[in-house]
């Protein structure tokens, strides 16, 4: 007897139909006609107003602007001068961007990897739409995947003024935005465009004076966010090297994967549908924040006294970065600003300060640093990243943990991780906006100031709230639709004001620092476009190595050492642990070679010991994995299923 024939049943053909339909509707990109039709109507509607008839733009006076124009004028052939700003406070960082906005006189180029429709990002875009209005061309370059989050506002910035342009970089699917089916579609059809991001990020205001590091444009970059801010750092650098930054930005803007947002697939059939709609005015979540800011920034005396005065006078600047081509080939091929580091920290013969938030390693670093290690006399290494208890990916932390034996033994890293509440960060705690008690009683400890929001009850009453289901941060384009939290930090025990490292230094032999956008990982070296900062100053140097040192001091961050021998079998438990970590799959050894370590002051310890010192055990107790983190709950298990199962994501890391 025939087998019977089996048929598709009806839900299987509809669904199979939907994800046809959603295939063809993903993939059509507007024909020439239909992008020559949206560029014409976005053309026409862009207002010519000049709200200046100055030679000058009407700029404003400007202590971060007048920088520059003192450093061209030190400056003779092969002596450069210039001055540089290091940026640690993030209300700092957005009052010297609003302050060079409004001081441009010809171009402002902004380059970035997110910009996002909250407050500090509506901010920046009035200014720059102002500065537009006043005879200033306004370049605005973003990613995709991390660009303006509505089809609307992209629309109304393309038709909004004949100085403003804005471009996408590398769309994938020929659109500004993708929906979570989308992303699956781009991930099955285009896996390695989907990866190549664009994680450079300049600010430059008339080929003048620059600002990079670690900062988007989100308010948790600028200590605006009520639950979780980053503890990020930049650095303004004004002088000849501008030009080096302006002619790296135009690569950028006049490469073929930057595309007019009036082109792409979703932005040009709404300006095809509907025209050109009006760009609504700012509506700020806090407006007298907003107001704050604006008025700040036009007082020169504050602003010189807050940013401008901490000039430090450095002379040969160099700005290493990657430029488009890194997405053509082999991509490690043009990873200039990976290669440039890798030969800086080779040139170390005394300390590497490094810093970085996310502790995940390609084969070549590693290979590096085991080479460096491995010297007869090899430079100290000390890393400062985040915990679990501070991340916002929790993902790259697991696989972090993974690999601590590897970092302490083989590499000899002396490690320190940044606490979700420090108590000594550069973080404006009031501009956040939420309202501080006087106290909040902890047993018979009264905590003043900022330490009251460290509440003691458990976070998990909160993470509904909409500032915890929002994506903090997406510095992982191929798990940024992973799940709805995939880019949230994990559950404490106590709730508070969440910070979080961003920051992404370089400090060697106290003689260069370095300051980018690279987080020393695979995902640097091979799929995002990165830059830096380079600086051979012994004064800036020190200010930034102290920076960092500021970040793992014990107030701060937790040191990381190997946890206590076990009295029986520690060879074997070692030796296991060790062929475990080794294994792509199936890490299930429960004992981790290290662990964290809380500095405990007293008259026989009244200093921080580094962890290979004879004395550490006396002055440091163990707290834990996982300190402050409530493991209880889908993240803690994730973290320790990645950390046993997900070795093979290192590559996209």
């Amino acid at each position: 007897m025939p087998f019977p024939r089996r048929f598709p049943s009806v839900a299987a053909l509809r669904v199979l139909a939907a994800w046809l339909v959603l295939a063809c509707s993903a993939c059509a990109t507007l024909s020439p006609a239909q992008r020559e039709r949206a560029s014409a109507i976005a053309e026409a509607a862009r207002s010519d107003m000049d709200t200046c008839q100055a030679r000058n733009a009407c700029a404003q006076a400007s202590p971060m602007r007048q920088l520059a124009g003192r450093a061209f004028a030190q400056s003779a052939p092969g002596a450069p001068r210039h001055y540089a700003v290091i940026l640690d406070q993030g209300t700092d960082a957005l009052l010297a961007r609003i302050d060079l906005l409004r001081s441009a006189t010809t171009t402002i180029d902004v380059q970035t990897y997110i910009f996002y429709e909250d407050d500090a990002g509506r901010l920046v875009l009035e200014e720059m739409l102002a500065a537009a209005r006043r005879g200033v061309r306004v370049r605005l370059l973003m990613d995709q995947l991390s660009a303006l989050e509505r089809v609307e506002t992209l629309a109304a910035l393309a038709g909004a003024h004949e100085n403003l342009q804005v471009r996408v970089y590398n769309p994938v699917l020929g659109r500004a935005r993708i929906s979570y089916p989308q992303y699956l579609l781009a991930a099955a059809c285009c896996w390695r465009q989907l990866n190549q991001r664009m994680h450079t990020k300049l600010f430059l205001v008339d080929g003048a004076v620059g600002i990079t590091g670690g900062r988007n444009y989100q308010n948790a970059y600028y200590d605006w966010d009520p639950e979780y801010n980053f503890r990020d750092r930049d650095l303004l650098v004004a002088g000849p090297v501008a030009r080096t930054m302006d002619a790296d930005f135009l690569r950028f803007w006049n490469d073929p994967r930057s595309v007019p947002v009036e082109q792409l697939a979703d932005v040009g059939r709404h300006l095809i549908k509907a025209g050109v709609p009006a760009l609504p005015p700012p509506s700020y979540t806090k407006p007298e924040r907003a107001q704050a800011m604006q008025r700040d920034a036009g007082d020169a005396a504050l602003v010189r006294e807050r940013l401008a005065n901490a000039a430090l006078p450095v002379g040969e600047v160099s700005y290493v970065a990657d430029s488009p081509d890194k997405h053509d080939g082999n991509a490690i091929d043009g990873a200039v600003a990976s290669v440039s580091l890798r030969e800086l920290i080779e040139s170390a013969r005394e300390e590497v300060l490094l810093q970085t938030p996310y502790l995940v390693l390609s084969d070549p670093a590693q290979d590096m640093f085991r080479a460096l290690h491995e010297r007869k006399s090899p430079p100290r290494v000390v890393v400062s990243t985040n915990s679990l208890a501070a991340t916002d990916a929790f993902i790259v932390y697991a696989l972090s943990h993974k690999y601590k034996r590897r970092y302490l033994r083989e590499f000899g890293f002396n490690i320190y991780e940044y606490k979700p509440f420090p108590a000594d960060a550069p973080v404006d705690i009031a501009a956040t906006g939420v309202e501080l008690p006087d106290y909040v009683p902890t047993g018979d400890v009264q905590l003043p100031d900022h330490r009251a929001l460290q509440r003691e009850y458990d976070t998990r009453t909160v993470q509904g709230r909409d500032g915890y289901r929002r994506a903090l941060s997406r510095e992982y384009a191929a798990l940024r639709y992973a799940s709805r939290r995939a880019n949230e930090p994990v559950p404490l025990k106590r709730a508070g004001v969440r910070m979080g490292m961003h920051a992404k230094s370089l400090v060697i032999d106290d003689r260069i620092g370095v300051v980018g956008t690279h987080n020393f990982d695979p995902r640097g070296d091979h799929y995002n476009t990165e830059s830096a900062v380079v600086i051979e100053d012994a004064a800036f140097a020190e200010a930034l190595g102290d920076s960092i040192r500021r970040d793992i001091s014990p107030a701060n961050s937790w040191t990381i050492a190997p946890r206590d021998k076990p009295p029986v079998l520690w060879g074997l438990d070692y030796s296991l642990g060790k062929v475990f970590e080794y294994l792509p799959v199936f890490d299930l050894w429960p004992l981790r070679y290290a662990t964290s370590y809380e500095f405990q002051a007293s008259p026989d310890c009244p200093q921080p010991l580094p962890p290979d010192h004879p004395g550490f055990r006396a002055c440091y107790v163990p707290v834990g994995d996982f300190p402050e983190v409530d493991m209880v709950g889908l993240k803690g298990l994730g973290t320790r299923f990645v950390t046993a199962f997900g070795a093979g994501l290192a590559p996209i890391l």
